[in-house]
């Protein structure tokens, strides 16, 4: 018995050397040549240095190796690798990276971009877990929601240890949890908050997973409580999903005041496109939760009251212009095509009947890119970035950066900066990489851009180092 234990153990080391090889030897035959034999790079990027320009987690660069990035050259390799091959690939490279003792690159302290030398600082370094939103009351206070279900307030650039009591509570389920905060247009005056989260309905499928769908309420903070909650919109239960995935949701005001928040199609794509769900929409209602008149269905005959456009799959972005007062709207797309959009009132942004991204099998979600009465988005990323918060840049920091949209990347680990006339996107630089998952921008009153980071769970804050202009 023993002998044949001896003989199934070195079998599996063998198995396991055998696997080794064949990740090492298609490395040398598909990948050496530019990311050179040693995986220290050549005419790409090193793959043993902890930093990963197209995201760096097994998924993406599965997909990376599996599909090919055409923007950069690099080829598909699905045709002529198994699955299995690809992950004898990663493994290769992963086990290099740990023999290298490879690390992620610490946070820059300057940024050297087109218009100005960028100042890097830690703003807030431990103390949260997964902030989701960051927003700010005024020049000394902000909020900070953690996805788990905690508000948190800072004061003078100090996070409080003790979050906010009293808070709705949320389901935590893959993607859901506490999401957005936003700060009431007259704060001053009223003292309303409003939260948008993932809530539950009770109820759970046959594989145990809770019907959620967002929520959007109002609240006001005294004594370190959460008091005067008042729901603004909760959907009928009959439409809850038992999904995790893409809950939105953000929150933005317009110049006459009115809010808006997303909901992502919930991994039901084909509701996108039913105006009648309220999944797949960006909605807009009073700030009292009240519909206003001129909402696209306002009667309720064609649409859910409440909405305001449709066909959006998991719009994780919204800001407001501050010169036009128009609603920018970011969102994912599946593998390549995350959008940036315009919203129109009762207009239909596509998805899934086009895109510009593919199915993450690699299969073709629709075969069109345009169709008529069908909105085309301002700017689109292939590869996608996963882009998420996003909010116009504004105040005295960054003057030449006035108006521009600063847009965050969670996979890409990316803050980028997007130049905006006319409602055009002009051009896209990147401002911040590889410091970790940014899952949302804020901008203070001074005009500081503050980016809030998962993995590393913490907020580093940008502002202009010396004002060097360059001509």
């Amino acid at each position: 018995m023993q002998k044949y234990l001896l003989i199934a153990i070195a079998m599996g080391f063998a198995t396991i050397a055998t696997a080794q090889d064949r990740g090492e030897a298609i490395y040398l035959e598909k990948c050496a040549s530019c990311h050179g034999r040693d995986l220290q790079g050549g005419n790409a990027q090193s793959m043993v240095d902890g930093f990963w320009q197209f995201g760096g987690g097994d998924g993406e660069l599965f997909r990376n190796i599996k599909f090919g990035i055409s923007a950069v050259g690099m080829p598909a390799y699905g045709a002529t690798l198994s699955d299995e091959d690809v992950n004898s690939v990663i493994r290769y490279i992963r086990d290099a990276a740990k023999r290298e003792g490879a690390e992620r690159p610490p946070l820059p302290e300057q940024l050297a971009t087109r218009d100005y030398d960028v100042k890097v600082t830690k703003w807030i370094e431990g103390g949260l877990e997964l902030p989701w939103a960051l927003t700010f009351i005024d020049g000394n206070t902000a909020l900070i929601t953690e996805r788990p279900g905690r508000l948190r307030i800072v004061r003078d650039g100090k996070l409080d240890p003790k979050p906010i009591s009293g808070t709705p509570e949320v389901v935590t389920f893959v993607q859901g949890g506490l999401l957005d905060v936003a700060v009431d247009p007259d704060y001053s005056e009223n003292g309303w908050l409003y939260l948008s989260y993932s809530h539950g309905s009770g109820k759970k499928d046959r594989h145990n997973n809770p019907g959620a769908m967002t929520r959007v309420v109002r609240g006001k903070i005294k004594d370190g409580a959460w008091i005067d909650q008042e729901v603004l919109f909760e959907a009928p239960e009959e439409t809850y999903k038992y999904t995790g995935l893409h809950f939105g949701s953000r929150i933005a005001f317009d110049k006459q005041k009115r809010l808006y928040f997303s909901i992502g199609e919930r991994g039901h794509q084909d509701d996108a496109q039913d105006p009648k769900l309220p999944n797949g929409k960006v909605h807009r209602i009073n700030r009292d939760g009240s519909i206003p008149t001129d909402n696209p269905f306002a009667d309720g005959n064609e649409g859910m009251p409440s909405v305001f456009t449709y066909g959006n799959r998991n719009p994780q972005g919204l800001a407001t212009h501050p010169r036009s007062g128009a609603i920018w709207e970011t969102e994912h797309g599946p593998m390549g095509g995350d959008e940036v959009n315009i919203l129109k009132s009762g207009a239909n942004y596509g998805w899934p009947k086009i895109t510009y991204g593919i199915n993450y099998n690699g299969l073709a979600i629709s075969d069109q890119q345009r169709a008529k009465g069908m909105e085309q988005p301002v700017y689109y990323w292939v590869p996608s970035i996963a882009v998420c918060g996003v909010e116009f840049c504004r105040g005295e920091e960054f003057p030449r950066w006035r108006n521009n949209l600063i847009v965050s990347g969670l996979s890409y680990e990316t803050v980028q900066r997007l130049a905006i006339a006319n409602g055009r996107v002009m051009h896209n630089e990147q401002l911040l990489k590889g410091a970790g998952r940014v899952r949302d921008i804020a901008i203070d009153p001074s005009g500081a851009i503050y980016a809030v980071l998962n993995g590393p769970d913490m907020v580093v804050k940008l502002t202009n180092d010396g004002a060097a202009l360059r001509q």
